[in-house]
């Protein structure tokens, strides 16, 4: 597998005419001008193809119709020696081609356009930047297998406790009822300003025959009392004043039994006779 990815290429950048310089070998330090080669008269023009295999670039020189292979020259390093730029222009390089035999030489080549050569520089750094990248990242690869791996598995009879929130325990009480108008029907509210009606009294227990026979007639009130007067008014809830005027015309004769003759019902006792009556008479 990694003999099969050393072999395969791929192409970065492609320009269909380029023009190659036979150059001056260089007298000082000062770096290559382009105003020094007969730019009008170049030596060879064709194709550029930029291509890489593993981390190395190559800038082959190819023929336009055939595609015939005419140099190329590999390279390990940008910027370096194998492709520099010249002091005087953007649009000419000087690289360095080898042969298979291991000689070397160095030419001149140049672009008609500007965009062509921004293309062919930009080409090699962006190759160049991935193979710093994939450098550094195999450094930390090799370096995190060298350090000391951390065990973080259990050991025999180790155990760990979970402790989840909001979780009921056995501890905890009985669920507490839910109230009576929380669900079902619910009794509406009073309206604004209104009365609750007040419960009906209970009824009053019937009177047995042997309770009206056996009843104690209270004693007489003497008519000149004040205090029995008194008392027979507020019956009728009236009051003292009211009462000297007369009686109102809704109230009973004087004749009447306002009791009631209870002398009159059956009797549950055959023996005893009838009593006459010690109701007093209003």
């Amino acid at each position: 597998m990694a003999a099969a990815e050393a072999e395969y290429e791929s192409v970065l950048c492609v320009k269909p005419e380029v023009s190659v310089f036979r150059i001056p070998p260089r007298a000082s330090n000062r770096g290559y001008r382009a105003s020094d080669w007969k730019l009008d008269q170049p030596d060879w023009t064709g194709r550029l193809r930029v291509t890489s295999k593993g981390k190395v670039a190559y800038v082959k020189l190819e023929d336009k119709v055939s595609g015939e292979l005419f140099a190329q020259a590999p390279i390990d390093q940008y910027p370096g020696i194998a492709v520099e730029t010249v002091n005087d222009s953007s649009r000419y390089f000087v690289i360095r081609i080898q042969d298979g035999n291991g000689r070397s030489a160095f030419i001149g080549i140049g672009f008609g356009d500007r965009g062509d050569a921004f293309d062919f520089n930009v080409a090699l750094q962006d190759h160049f930047k991935w193979v710093k990248q994939e450098t550094e990242i195999s450094q930390e690869s090799q370096e995190s297998d060298s350090r000391p791996k951390l065990d973080l598995g259990f050991k025999e009879g180790q155990t760990i406790k979970l402790n989840i929130g909001n979780m009921p325990t056995k501890k905890s009480g009985p669920a507490k009822p839910r109230p009576a108008g929380s669900g079902g029907l619910s009794l509406l509210p009073p309206p604004p300003g209104g009365k609750m009606a007040a419960p009906a009294p209970p009824p009053a227990p019937p009177l047995s025959s042997t309770a009206i026979s056996n009843h104690v007639t209270p004693p007489p009130v003497p008519k000149s009392s004040s205090a029995g007067s008194t008392d027979i008014l507020l019956d009728f809830n009236l009051s003292p004043s009211a009462a000297s005027k007369g009686p109102p015309p809704a109230l009973l004769p004087a004749t009447a039994d306002l009791w009631g003759d209870f002398s009159t019902a059956p009797s549950a006792v055959p023996s005893q006779p009838a009593q006459p009556s010690k109701w007093v008479q209003f």
